[in-house]
């Protein structure tokens, strides 16, 4: 496969499960708004600062009002990873590669950008809930259209590992907003609000229902913690997201699995290895905060691997 075509295939999908993940990310704080308490103030700047975009949104908005931040993440056109700049990238990417792809991914694709496009053109707000609710299932959809109608080879491959990849990293930034941002003081822990607090992530992240299958307990934040890290059968966990990825490089590059090639295999492997030894315990003593920036950080490493392997241009 054309490395052009396999980086298209790759950030197109990365791109798709972005601005799902926006989305996921803005409804932690819409939904403990719902459920707070009166007189619970909510904090809408920790969703920007895990970001990492602070100084643009300061500049373009000021204050972290609710609506200034929806606004930021979800129509800003000048924002490169608003929801609506994400879409448009996606189709960008999968109008590169239209003989790859095929027509029914095209067509939902298209329809998922026009529909984010005419809401952030429209003079008053959308409802914020159902709009949510749908850029999700958009998401879902494409992603179930790719799965139905393009054949599992190389370019299949490439676009799981940019959908798992951009997830696992979503995962990561939600769970480190709520652990170490959120929740307003130490005095809160163990408290209902708190508890409301761990119920609105794992429904942001689609996990409410599994996660009481699987623990059959209260809301625990160590347990959801470990649900959402270390779950190999959820498909919105870290670990899974990261297994799933190492299956799909090793079909793209037939090395076979626990040996590596490539320094994308290599990382890849090394994070696997790590996340497949690791107890809960392990990642609380060692701070679940410090835990997960280090994931992030190993994640970014893997995405810059993935382009130096299978993209860059090697000097002869």
């Amino acid at each position: 496969m054309l490395s052009r075509v396999a980086d298209s295939i790759y950030w197109l999908n990365r791109y798709v499960e972005r601005a799902e993940n926006v989305a996921r990310f803005i409804e932690v704080n819409l939904n403990l708004l719902l459920d707070s308490p009166p007189g619970v103030t909510q904090q809408w700047e920790p969703l920007i600062l895990t970001t990492g975009d602070l100084p643009l949104f300061q500049q373009r908005y000021g204050e972290a009002a609710a609506e200034n931040v929806m606004r930021f993440l979800t129509f800003d056109r000048h924002y490169p990873n608003s929801i609506l700049s994400c879409l448009s990238a996606a189709r960008e990417n999968a109008r590169s590669v239209r003989e790859v792809i095929s027509s029914e991914m095209w067509q939902q694709l298209n329809a998922f950008y026009f529909m984010v496009k005419e809401a952030a053109e429209t003079d008053s707000l959308p409802e914020w809930q159902d709009f949510f609710t749908e850029v999700k299932m958009s998401s879902h959809l494409f992603a179930g259209i790719m799965d139905a109608t393009m054949t599992h080879g190389e370019g299949w491959h490439f676009g799981q590992i940019g959908r798992l990849l951009e997830r696992a990293d979503k995962t990561a930034r939600i769970l480190d907003v709520k652990y170490f941002i959120l929740l307003p003081s130490a005095k809160d822990v163990g408290t209902t609000l708190d508890e409301l607090q761990w119920m609105a992530l794992l429904r942001s992240a689609s996990a409410y229902e599994m996660y009481r299958k699987r623990q059959r307990h209260r809301i625990n934040p160590t347990a959801v913690a470990e649900f959402l890290i270390l779950d190999r059968e959820f498909p919105r966990s870290i670990q899974f997201c990261i297994l799933q990825a190492e299956r799909s490089l090793h079909r793209i590059t037939g090395t076979p699995t626990g040996t590596w090639s490539n320094p994308t295999e290599r990382a890849v492997g090394r994070l696997r290895s790590e996340l497949g030894y690791l107890t809960i315990d392990d990642i609380i003593e060692a701070g679940l905060h410090e835990f997960l920036d280090k994931i992030q950080r190993q994640l970014n490493d893997i995405g810059e691997k993935v382009f130096s392997t299978f993209v860059a241009v090697n000097p002869v």
